[in-house]
């Protein structure tokens, strides 16, 4: 079982930053892909961003040059860095994780419901 908890979410001005963190712990066996999701308000989840565990990542074209990912060097803490924010990045923040997973699918990693572990969530509003 692999748990997740994320934190960091805040109500900011549009332009602004925030660091979003999520927390894994638990019993992990072979590699992983970790991703983050969004929920806007009355809109299903989509992908944000991505990373597995040879470092390799991926973003949803709407937070290319604005949002980063990453993880610690333990690998059991995960980040998102969201920088220029817009009042449409406003919505509840998921990590989630593909676990055993050799790596994220380019084709499918924004599928939330593809994801076997998922945390709480938190929230993120930008106001104009």
């Amino acid at each position: 079982q692999v748990y997740l908890a994320e934190s960091g979410g805040a109500s900011v001005q549009a332009g602004g930053s925030l660091r979003l963190s999520c927390e894994v712990s638990g019993k992990r066996t072979g590699g992983f892909c970790l991703a983050w999701f969004r929920r806007p308000p009355g809109k299903p989840h989509e992908g944000v961003a991505a990373i597995d565990h040879d470092g390799t990542t991926l973003f949803a074209e709407s937070v290319k040059g604005r949002f980063t990912i990453s993880l610690d060097d333990t690998r059991t803490t995960l980040f998102l860095e969201m920088n220029n924010l817009e009042p449409s990045d406003t919505g509840l923040y998921y990590c989630a994780a593909q676990m055993p997973r050799g790596y994220c699918s380019s084709y499918s990693w924004g599928v939330y419901v593809d994801y076997n572990y998922y945390g709480q969530g938190t929230r993120v509003t930008v106001s104009s």
